[in-house]
């Protein structure tokens, strides 16, 4: 197998694996029959956080061995995640020390580009990584974390899917990039809270037309979610959305400009001359 084809192949491997072992930790409640509810669900899914966490990292370090033993090129990519992890979770200590509007979080931005620019393997890995660092540098290690890094890593790994679409468009450093990558970043603003409340959703009581019971069809699941969701969730991460087209409006222009240097630096073609 040439090293293109294995390099998919891992990279497919990794993202399939991370997609489904996501889903089941989100989903898995609503297909348990007998489970306890609680107004404090992070006691109850305390126990699945070893392994949970076990799975995501091991998924992760695939990921980087995997990249470092490419080539040099692609172990410079290795450093320059550690650079941007780094710098991500410094930035999430600042949002914590001075808080934004609702849930505005600056991480998002460098997670959507890393994955724009240098594939969806990087930018899942850029995400999951740095609401791991960040985490233990806050201070915000708990049960809910395995699933706040498998939902950041989704972020960067789709953001891969707009690199193609402005390709064809021909918008790479025009107005019409950033104008993808604000409606991108304002649609996971809402998207990561949506996610996120499913981790506590289904253990939650309350309200009976905002909580989930065993036995609703999927029809009503979702139609008590939707207004769980508006209640409960919607104001907050607008706050989110709204935050990060901010900054990719007005800061994604010159990160990418900086970014793209570096990938052209860290990219090199060997020609052999015919004899």
């Amino acid at each position: 197998m040439s090293t293109g084809r294995l390099e998919r192949w891992m990279s497919n491997l990794v993202i399939l694996g991370s997609t489904l072992l996501g889903c089941f930790s989100f989903l898995y409640p609503f297909f348990t029959p007998d489970f306890e509810q609680s107004p404090s669900p992070a006691g109850i899914r305390v126990s699945e956080m070893p392994l949970t966490m076990t799975l995501i990292l091991g998924l992760c370090v695939i990921a980087l061995l995997f990249e470092s033993q490419q080539s040099t090129a692609n172990a410079r990519f290795v450093a320059l995640m550690g650079v941007l992890v780094a710098l991500n979770s410094v930035l999430r200590y600042i949002e914590l020390a001075i808080p934004g509007p609702g849930g505005f979080s600056p991480i998002f931005f460098l997670i959507i580009l890393s994955g724009y620019l240098f594939g969806a393997r990087f930018g899942f890995v850029m995400g999951a990584m740095t609401l791991f660092v960040s985490a233990i540098l806050t201070g915000g290690v708990g049960p809910w974390l395995p699933s706040q890094m498998f939902t950041a890593g989704w972020v960067g790994m789709s953001a891969a899917i707009l690199s193609p679409l402005v390709c064809h468009l021909g918008w790479q450093g025009k107005v019409g990039e950033t104008v993808v990558l604000a409606v991108f970043g304002a649609m996971w603003g809402l998207l990561y809270g949506a996610i996120m409340n499913l981790w506590s959703w289904p253990f939650l009581i309350g309200p009976a037309d905002q909580y989930w019971q065993p036995g609703l069809s999927f029809a009503q699941t979702l139609a008590r979610y939707g207004v769980f969701y508006l209640v409960t969730s919607l104001a907050w991460d607008l706050g989110r959305s709204f935050g990060n087209v901010l900054l990719l409006v007005f800061l994604a222009p010159v990160t990418l400009r900086v970014l793209r240097r570096f990938r052209e630096r860290f990219i090199f073609v060997y020609l052999t001359a015919e004899v």
